[in-house]
């Protein structure tokens, strides 16, 4: 793979060397021949038609508080200078992340960026499911009080969240007789405009929040995240612990319904939650638990991710 490779990410010196899918996929380019380089959104430039980043070269090493060994600083021409962009800045999805979109769209003709920036942009992660109902729980998005006062009195127990949240932060649940629904709603409601997400409690959550990872639509395997006791969040990020896990029927039903859009929509490697056979979440950002899969199943899916790459390169 005589690649080189621009990656658009958070600081790699403070990656987690045995849980960040970012580092593992530049792991596997890196010993395939690939040439990397790694930048941030504010390194990015549009001028005269041109998108440049000030990127610093890199290799990747496994080691401990040492991830990355860096050599100079380089202003980059996306368009010309580089053969794939890999977009994996994490969240927050907010104007910043959505202009970041609009500059790669910019060179996506010329450059193969992944997940392509007008895919991610359009399928925001708790948006997307939204197109599939029938494989998601119960669901209402509203700023309305009365709506979400309806909602819980029809299925007695709900999950509130951030529609724009990452990472299991800012997720309540609130059975029917909680008296803090109009506290919660005034809390998001004044340090956003935007409308929140509603669902219907699923007590499978207890038995844990599948990750299926996916690439270019179809699925890879599955981890099992199970939360900490008396939590209903499993994300890894705040102490979930995962398990290995195969595709139930259900799980593939879901991955055969929303695979094909993926597809079309140029996302590459996306990461859907699943809990109790129901569709909660679509991750397109900077999707992870690559290498949690690895370590559990033996999948590598960083080495199926650049097959793929390889063969759109050919493609092209």
């Amino acid at each position: 793979m005589a690649l080189r490779i621009g990656i658009q990410m958070d600081p790699l010196e403070h990656v987690k060397i045995d849980g960040d899918t970012t580092f593992a996929l530049a792991e596997v380019a890196q010993a395939r021949g690939a040439e990397l380089f790694v930048y941030g959104p504010a390194d990015m430039s549009f001028e005269a038609g041109r998108v440049t980043a000030w990127a610093r070269e890199a290799k990747v090493q496994r080691v401990a508080g040492t991830p990355g060994v860096f050599g100079k600083t380089v202003k980059l021409d996306l368009a010309k200078d580089v053969d794939v962009v890999l977009m994996r800045q994490d969240p927050p999805f907010d104007m910043a992340y959505i202009t970041a979109c609009h500059l790669l769209e910019i060179i996506s003709g010329e450059t193969l960026v992944l997940n392509d920036p007008e895919g991610v942009r359009s399928s925001p992660e708790k948006i997307f499911p939204l197109l599939f109902p029938e494989i998601m729980p119960p669901t209402l998005v509203s700023r309305d009080p009365r709506d979400i006062a309806a909602f819980r009195e029809t299925h007695k127990d709900i999950i509130v969240k951030p529609l724009y949240g990452h990472g299991g932060a800012g997720v309540f649940r609130l059975k029917q007789a909680d008296s803090n629904l109009d506290s919660l709603l005034e809390m998001f409601f004044t340090r956003s405009r935007e409308p929140v997400m509603v669902q219907a409690f699923l007590p499978a959550v207890s038995e844990g929040d599948k990750r299926i990872i996916l690439v270019d639509g179809e699925a890879v395997g599955a981890i099992n995240r199970r939360p900490q006791t008396g939590q209903v969040r499993s994300n890894l990020v705040v102490g979930g612990t995962a398990e290995k896990s195969d595709l139930s029927d259900a799980d593939r039903r879901i991955c055969e319904t929303i695979g094909p859009e993926l597809k079309r929509r140029g996302l590459m490697l996306t990461g859907i939650d699943v809990i109790g056979g129901r569709l909660t979440e679509v991750n397109v950002t900077s999707p992870t638990g690559i290498q949690a899969l690895k370590k559990l199943s033996g999948i590598d899916t960083a080495a199926i991710f650049w097959d793929g790459v390889q063969e759109k390169l050919a493609g092209r």
